[in-house]
């Protein structure tokens, strides 16, 4: 029988500890009892950026900000599609995160932070969005489990009016807001709403099968646009 490997820790600025695991050649990331990311099911992280570049069709050279890194699967699965001139600025708060990813889970990470169209800012997305000298064409949040802060009290704040509007001022004209949820969150949906998005909300799932089929736990993004 193999069991899992406790190959690191890190302690979230004013929040948690994560913990990641190694199992056999999967990899995951734990925070008390909750599996938070696991190579195992990637589906939804990689949707999050192939539906959020669906919708920038047309742009020649988006600039995407992702925030943050986890495991990279967003991060990867948009430098397939950017072509050689988009850009992907990854905002990442953990620094252990990207320490994992350059160590143990190299081989996950495929070299990603290297590519030249990534740049990579040490900070929370939140002040990522208000500092950025010029607007995004998406900005794609994958930050705790949702819009409830799990693992970060102070993630609250990106979810938060104020934050929808920081948000809404950062990006570009017509561009696209994407936020991954573990759960579906009418009273989220709402919010986006009266902060004057547009809002459409898809259900995706958290790993699909050998046919392409979808499997698992059904995870949610919104995708909101200035109305």
């Amino acid at each position: 029988m193999i069991t899992r490997q406790l190959l690191g820790t890190a302690q979230v600025p004013g929040g948690e500890e994560l913990k990641l695991y190694a199992h056999d050649r999967d990899f995951m990331i734990v925070l008390g009892h909750n599996e938070l990311m696991s190579t195992r099911q990637r589906a939804s992280e990689e949707a999050l950026a192939n539906l959020t570049l669906d919708r920038l069709q047309g742009r020649r050279a988006p600039h995407l900000l992702i925030g943050g890194y986890g495991m990279g699967f967003t991060l990867r699965a948009a430098l397939k599609r950017l072509g050689p001139e988009g850009r992907a600025t990854v905002a990442e708060l953990v620094p252990e995160i990207i320490q994992w990813a350059r160590g143990p889970m190299a081989g996950v990470a495929e070299g990603c932070l290297d590519d030249p169209r990534v740049r990579l800012v040490m900070d929370d997305v939140a002040d990522a969005m208000l500092l950025a000298p010029d607007p995004f064409d998406a900005i794609l949040l994958d930050v705790d489990n949702g819009p409830d802060g799990l693992v970060r009290a102070d993630n609250n704040r990106i979810y938060a009016k104020s934050g929808l509007h920081n948000a809404r001022r950062a990006l570009a004209p017509g561009g696209v807001l994407a936020i991954w949820s573990a759960f579906p969150d009418k009273a989220f949906t709402r919010r986006l709403e009266s902060v004057g998005f547009v809002v459409e909300e898809v259900e995706v799932r958290a790993r699909v099968d050998k046919d392409g089929k979808g499997k698992g736990p059904r995870h949610t993004i919104w995708f909101a646009r200035e109305g």
